[in-house]
Formats: C-alpha cells, structure tokens, sequence
C-alpha cells in the first residue's frame, strides 16, 4: 500500500476539513504543519493531537519530515512559492483554488509540474455534487442535441466581511471560478474569447466591483453567459447558480437546488398540437461524497491508480484562464482570447 507522509501547509480555518480527511486515511499520516506563525501550526496540531513536527518554513518541513506529499491551504498569494518548493522536492501536491494570482505564474507551474513528474491537483469541490453530475449525465444523454447557448445565473448577497469586501474583482476572483469550472464540467466544452463587463450595482456593500455579465465563445460558435452578483439582495439563487443549457434538439434545466430535468422535441409522428416535448428526469445515481471530501477522494485515487486527477493543474487553468480572461476584458473593455491572456 503506498503510503503519504503529508505536509500540511497553512493552518488558518481553512484547513480543518484538510486535516480531518487526513485523519481518515489509513494510508496517511500527517508529519509536519507549517505556518508563517507557528503558534498557529502547533495549536492546529494540539487541537487535533496530532503528533509532528512543527514548521514556518515549507522547505525544512518536507526535508526533515520525510513529507511525500503537500496539503496547501495557503492565501493565493502563497501558492506559486508553496508549489515550486513542494515540486522541486519531488513533492505531489494539493492546493486550493485559484492555482495562483496571474496566468503567467500559473503556467509556470503546470510546466514545473509536468517536467518533475508530480502530480499537482487543485480542489473544485462544487464539481462534486450529485445534482450537478446528473446535470453532466442528462446532457450527454438526454437527447438535447448539439449545445449551442449555455447560460448561468448567480444572485446572492452574502455579508462576509473582512478581505472580500476590500478587494477589487470579489465577485470575479474570489467565486465565479466556481460556475465557470462547473460549465466545462456539465459541456465539456473550453471556451477560447471572452467578453466581460464588471461593475459594482447601487447599493453595494463591496470596495471593488462585486458583479459581471460575461459572454464566452466556444470554437464551434456556441456561447456561454455568466450573470452575477455578490450584493444581489432578494430572491437569491443557489450557491451553485441557476443553469439553462440549449441544445440543438431540446434544453436542460438546473436551479441548483433540485434535481435537473430536461426537455426534447419528440420525433414528428409522436407530435401534437397540445405536445411536442418529452420531459426526461435526471438520474441522482452518483456514488461519490460532496465537497471537499468528494474532490479529496478523486485526487487520492489518482494517486494511488497512477493516472492524472479529474482537477489536474494542466486542466484546472483553463478554469482559471476564464478568470483572468474575464478580468482582463473588463479591464480594457475588449474581447479578449483565452489564449493571449497577458495578466
């Protein structure tokens, strides 16, 4: 049985549900935690009773613990240091969302990635949902056709306080990788343009722009919408936005709440006058856990099948490249292609 030394790196709130998935395995084992504060790295560990070493340097952790594998549960800004260092150790790791904080260091790390032989996988715990699963299975099979406009809208006003509300882009950077990921999971599809406008509605309790409208191209000219806001007060959507995908022969439909559905148009000897569709319900059939534990889960077995994770860094960034294409768009005012992404 492989087993994984882990190093968990960063212990602020965030990484209660990364150390309590740890604890699960009966192939792991925690050997260090590391902070730039250690009293934080040493009351994590007590809180826990966990026995290991306790570090503010990521590099002396995974030396001296023997760590084979890195948990970083770190601010964005510290992703890109977090990585290189666990990569050029011959470290997998496993971080949270974003991967980094520009395209340009992003790609650098996929490429450290793939020239070490490691593995580096991002955490998109709203792919692993149910509903959203049989969202992805009733498209592929439902019969809706060949996918032509695919819409999503996200509308809540939550009240965090705190970092969200003085940054710049809340909306954009801190949530929307969310839907923008879940709409290359349930298509399939990458988009290559982007046209955004970002904007902060009357009323809003955010510094920085806390919604957006943003129109994705895909090669074969469909299009993906995004709508959203941060400071939306009033009949709120799911945290998992509200989905309409159009296809060339019916449409799928997902609240975000309640199980999808879809509608197709019958074959024309089964038409009437008072019916033309056939409503098809979703399959709730998916076996996995949710959240975190059901992405933990995949990345995992990835490692011990030896193949790439479903959230692997060299597919997560055209996720991200959706985030900075965004941003880049609204910030110059033109379409931009994901592929000349200068941010």
């Amino acid at each position: 049985m492989k087993r994984f030394r882990i190093a968990v790196i960063g212990c602020g709130g965030m990484s209660k549900a990364w150390i309590e998935y740890a604890l699960e395995r009966e192939d792991s084992q925690i050997v260090a935690m590391v902070d730039i504060r250690k009293e934080a790295a040493e009351a994590m560990a007590e809180r826990y009773g966990i026995s290991c070493g306790i570090y503010d340097d990521v590099s002396q952790a995974i030396t001296d613990s023997g760590a084979n594998l890195v948990f970083d549960v770190t601010i964005p800004e510290s992703h890109a240091a977090v990585t290189t260092t666990a990569l050029e150790l011959d470290c997998d790791i496993f971080g949270e969302k974003p991967m980094t904080t520009s395209m340009q260091e992003a790609r650098r790390l996929v490429a450290l990635a793939e020239q070490r032989g490691r593995t580096y996988a991002v955490m998109q715990n709203r792919r692993y949902l149910s509903q959203i699963r049989a969202f992805r299975d009733l498209i592929d099979n439902a019969g809706i056709g060949r996918i032509g406009f695919v819409n999503a809208d996200f509308f809540l006003g939550p009240h965090f306080g705190g970092f969200r509300d003085a940054m710049e882009s809340p909306l954009l950077l801190d949530m929307a990788i969310h839907t923008f990921d879940q709409a290359r999971l349930i298509t399939g599809k990458d988009p290559v343009s982007v046209y955004c406008h970002e904007f902060n509605p009357a009323g809003s309790w955010y510094a920085g722009n806390a919604a957006a409208v943003c129109i994705f191209e895909y090669s074969d000219g469909g299009v993906f919408c995004y709508r959203g806001s941060w400071c939306a007060e009033g009949s709120p959507t799911s945290w998992e936005a509200e989905w309409r995908v159009n296809g060339s022969s019916g449409t799928a439909i997902w609240d975000g709440a309640t199980p999808p559905f879809a509608e197709v148009i019958l074959p024309p000897e089964e038409q009437s006058d008072k019916r033309r569709f056939r409503r098809v319900e979703a399959n709730l059939d998916w076996s996995g856990r949710s959240g975190h534990k059901g992405c933990l889960d995949e990345m995992f077995a990835a490692l011990v099948e030896g193949r790439k994770p479903e959230t692997f860094c060299a597919d997560n960034i055209k996720s991200m490249a959706m985030v900075y294409g965004a941003l880049q768009s609204a910030k110059e005012g033109r379409k931009i292609h994901l592929a000349d992404i200068t941010l």
